[in-house]
């Protein structure tokens, strides 16, 4: 007979096992997941453990949830320094520099003393020229606390001085030069302010005297040069490199992609020894912001077959590139792959998408998208409302800036730029009036020169021409070329001669050889018959020894981004297009259509063809259809 095997008893312990998930809760990025632990937590009566709520605290921020994080600092009665580090570290992550501050205030009230770590986390809240007075508030509470005798806190406020904009980087250069002992970090901190700031020659020189580069030293120079467009010295400085790693690839491919030269940016991929998801994303991005869509293509196929599945970053920057160059191909297809992953629940993957369906002209996927979304955030209002306002569904864009605000969503200076474009479209002077004042004194928004271009522009179409002047001149903003450009097509529409000329004037200090605004001023002496003005316009137009860009039309078809300019006959199918055009001609001519005289020939030929119902020619002709435009 024999012995029944007997099972050994087996006990759970549920305080080890929240002991052992506390160990790397600071690294949880999965919000529901965390949102169990916690309840465990407060089960336990761990939630005022010193230990437990800075932990609590930083898997929250990273998972952008801010209002629970605050819950659980609040939730401990005598915060210590560590505590409110982690606070102020969380707020720096997620972009609030502001109650950042305030919980360092809030800090000094509790006689909780600040510590290293709590002026380079606050310092992480400063980015941007706005917050260079900032960092020099946070060097002068180092300074006098002698905290910049630990070689962490001036590497952190070189780097804060050095991405503070051009005028700060000489504040970083005094920290520089005053550091007693300096590690490769200062060296790197300074070289990227250089770098950042444009100073090439004393960037490269700085390299050159270093004692000591890493890997990171040498991809700071490749990534600024590359930067700049010094092609030529980015590929002297990648052969010159004693090792290599992704990174260094990645920005080589990159600078070569920006610079248009994807050959050499695809014979560099080739050659990589190891690829990772960036340098692919990289490569596709490049392709499709030119509009290659079979090659973008086939490199989204070799990157499943190498079982690499687009993140969000990628996915983001894919789309981007999509919406630059209008390839609604790859964007429908990332959007496919989208639909079935986690990533639909990506916000900021559902704002790429909504951009970019939006700049390829399909609002009703753009719509459907915004609709579908689980959490929208401000980018995604705005998305929506710029591309419905962009497309002239200026009615449907306001009424959701209306909805918006109901929701609780709080608007920013996008979404006025969205909301005067709108505006624009509809010819609403009045509304837009209204809403660009209303920012300053309900929001408390400064209107940037976008917001006073796109008022001008809506009151010079309008036939406002003076009141268009008067605020271009009184704007607290220099007004650039697209101002008085807009202010020029605007005295175009309405043939006004005088304030044309005073356009092209404030032009021609700007933009001193554009044989375009010379062209214009020309239409418009010719629709008012002045001829002595015509000639004269003529004259300076040859003056600047250029000539008025040619005007190009494309069309996105099986996949393949055909472009056509004036007169272009480099097209395969040249021959086909040219007799469709004909046909078009004699068809809008049966239809009534008579040429507008007076002024040069422009884009009215090709509107007046646009406007004719497609669904009368054979899908053949829709193929082969290109738009010229008449010389």
């Amino acid at each position: 007979m024999s012995v029944a095997s007997i099972r050994q008893p087996q006990w759970t312990s549920h305080r080890r096992l929240l002991e052992q998930k506390l160990v790397e809760l600071h690294l949880c990025s999965d919000h529901h997941h965390l949102r169990q632990i916690q309840a465990q937590i407060l089960k336990a009566d761990l939630h005022r453990d010193p230990f437990v709520a800075p932990k609590l605290i930083s898997a929250y921020s990273l998972c952008r949830q801010l209002l629970p994080a605050v819950a659980v600092f609040c939730q401990v009665p005598h915060p210590n320094a560590h505590l409110f580090n982690v606070l102020i570290r969380a707020f720096a992550d997620n972009s609030q520099s502001s109650r950042a501050f305030t919980t360092f205030a809030q800090m000094q009230i509790c006689d909780a003393f600040p510590d290293k770590f709590t002026y380079s986390f606050l310092l992480r809240a400063c980015s941007g020229p706005s917050a260079f007075a900032r960092v020099q508030m946070i060097h002068c509470h180092v300074l006098k606390l002698g905290f910049l005798s630990d070689i962490f806190v001036p590497n952190v406020l070189i780097d804060s001085y050095a991405k503070a904009g051009v005028a700060a980087i000489a504040d970083a250069k005094k920290v520089f030069d005053g550091m007693p002992q300096r590690d490769v970090v200062s060296w790197n901190s300074i070289l990227a302010g250089l770098l950042r700031a444009g100073e090439l020659k004393e960037a490269r020189q700085l390299f050159d005297d270093m004692p000591e580069r890493d890997i990171i030293s040498w991809n700071t120079l490749l990534d600024g040069l590359a930067k700049a467009g010094e092609m030529d010295h980015v590929f002297n400085l990648f052969n010159r490199m004693p090792a290599r790693n992704v990174v260094s690839w990645s920005t080589v491919v990159s600078g070569y992609c920006k610079a248009g030269d994807l050959d050499m940016a695809r014979m560099l991929f080739d050659k990589m020894p190891v690829k990772n998801l960036v340098t692919w994303t990289i490569m596709i991005s490049g392709y499709a912001e030119k509009g290659l869509s079979k090659e973008a293509s086939i490199l989204i196929d070799q990157m499943e077959e190498a079982r690499l599945e687009p993140d969000v970053a990628a996915t983001v920057s894919i789309l981007s590139a999509c919406a630059e160059s209008g390839l609604l191909g790859i964007g429908q297809r990332i959007h496919s792959y989208v639909k079935r992953s986690k990533l639909r629940f990506a916000t900021r993957v559902c704002n790429a998408l909504i951009d970019m369906f939006s700049k390829c002209g399909c609002l009703d996927m753009a719509w459907s998208v915004f609709e579908g979304m689980v959490e929208r955030d401000l980018v995604s209002w705005n998305s929506i409302i710029q591309g419905l306002g962009m497309h002239g569904h200026g009615e449907r864009a306001l009424a959701l800036f209306v909805r918006m605000k109901r929701e609780g969503i709080m608007p920013d200076g996008v979404t006025f730029i969205g909301v005067l474009c709108a505006c624009t479209h509809m010819g609403l002077i009045e509304e837009a009036r209204c809403h660009f004042y209303s920012m300053e004194r309900d929001y408390g928004i400064i209107p940037e020169i976008e917001h006073y271009g796109c008022l001008i522009d809506i009151l010079g179409r309008g036939g406002l021409l003076k009141e268009a002047f008067d605020l271009a001149k009184a704007m607290p903003l220099e007004p650039n070329a697209i101002i008085w450009g807009s202010l020029l097509g605007a005295c175009r529409v309405h043939n006004n001669v005088d304030l044309a000329e005073e356009a092209v004037d404030q032009l021609t200090k700007l933009e001193i050889s554009d044989a375009g605004n010379y062209a214009i001023l020309s239409n418009i002496y010719a629709a008012a018959r002045h001829w002595e003005g015509v000639a004269k316009a003529r004259i300076q137009m040859k003056g600047t020894r250029q000539q008025k860009p040619a005007g190009s039309s494309w069309i996105e078809l099986d996949d393949m981004v055909h472009e056509f300019t004036v007169g272009d006959r480099k097209h395969p199918k040249s021959t086909g297009i040219f007799e469709m055009l004909d046909k078009l001609s004699h068809h809008i001519k049966q239809v009534g259509y008579v040429p507008k005289v007076g002024s040069l020939r422009t884009y009215t030929a090709s509107r007046c063809f646009m406007q004719i119902k497609m669904h009368d020619f054979h899908d053949l002709d829709k193929k082969i259809l290109g738009l010229r435009v008449p010389d």
